[in-house]
């Protein structure tokens, strides 16, 4: 029996001003996955309850100050009986039935799910359009200027018309490493965010309508890392 070999898919690189430079291959198994919904929600609303924050908390009448004493006695005032000042029903009293700090919103996430989910949304993002690889990002000093004629220079690319005007959300960039230069220059702008290739996950790429990687050779390399070592593993053991 023939293995199957995997196909290869092509990508545009693009250089800092906008301009096609050369092409790169891109691994099937990263970017020509599925698109699965169902494990994609799954993911994201598991990495966000555990990146939630439990901070709200009401004290209930055991814990609020004061309320040892029986306010009046049990018969004969024709008032109703009432053991403690501190009822719910009472003002200043605690809180029924409110948000408490014990409650655990977090979520385990098997690596082989979340890895499978990063490359769901890595092939969608492609399929439509919204990744663009550049060659090298660089800046010689932290300008935010220089930051937004990069985005006009990626506006001008067929089909990223609204990277340059859209005011939210507009581009996740990634750099193959720390270059605090670049994450300096982007700082200002409140429709752009960039991170490194290690830490990408569903939640940011879904965030953001375009992913601008830089430096796609070593950024790739630690996406495959990532995503095919993992999603891989069981396939590879069964061919061998």
């Amino acid at each position: 029996m023939t293995k199957k070999s995997e196909m290869k898919l092509e990508a545009n690189v693009y250089s800092q001003e906008g301009k096609e430079v050369s092409q790169i291959t891109l691994s099937e198994k990263v970017f020509g996955v599925a698109w699965n919904a169902d494990l994609v929600h799954d993911v994201v609303v598991s990495m966000q309850g555990n990146a939630r924050s439990n901070t709200a908390h009401t004290k209930n009448r055991s814990e609020v100050r004061g309320g040892g004493k029986k306010p009046w006695q049990q018969k004969g005032t024709g008032r109703a009986r009432h053991g403690s000042s501190r009822s719910p029903i009472w003002a200043g009293g605690g809180v029924a039935h409110g948000p408490r700090n014990e409650r655990d919103f977090t979520r385990k996430i098997n690596k082989n799910v979340r890895a499978k989910a990063l490359a769901s949304v890595l092939s969608q993002k492609l399929a439509h359009g919204e990744i663009v690889f550049i060659d090298a990002l660089t800046f010689s000093t932290p300008k935010t200027a220089e930051a937004r004629k990069f985005l006009t220079a990626i506006a001008h690319i067929e089909g990223k018309k609204d990277v340059g005007t859209k005011k939210t959300n507009a581009a996740l960039v990634i750099l193959s490493d720390r270059d605090e230069q670049a994450e300096l220059s982007f700082r200002n702008m409140g429709n752009v965010h960039v991170m490194n290739m290690k830490d990408v996950n569903p939640v940011e790429l879904l965030t953001y309508k375009y992913v601008v990687v830089a430096k796609p050779e070593e950024s790739l390399k630690t996406l495959e890392t990532r995503v095919v070592t993992k999603t891989a593993r069981k396939a590879m053991a069964v061919s061998k």
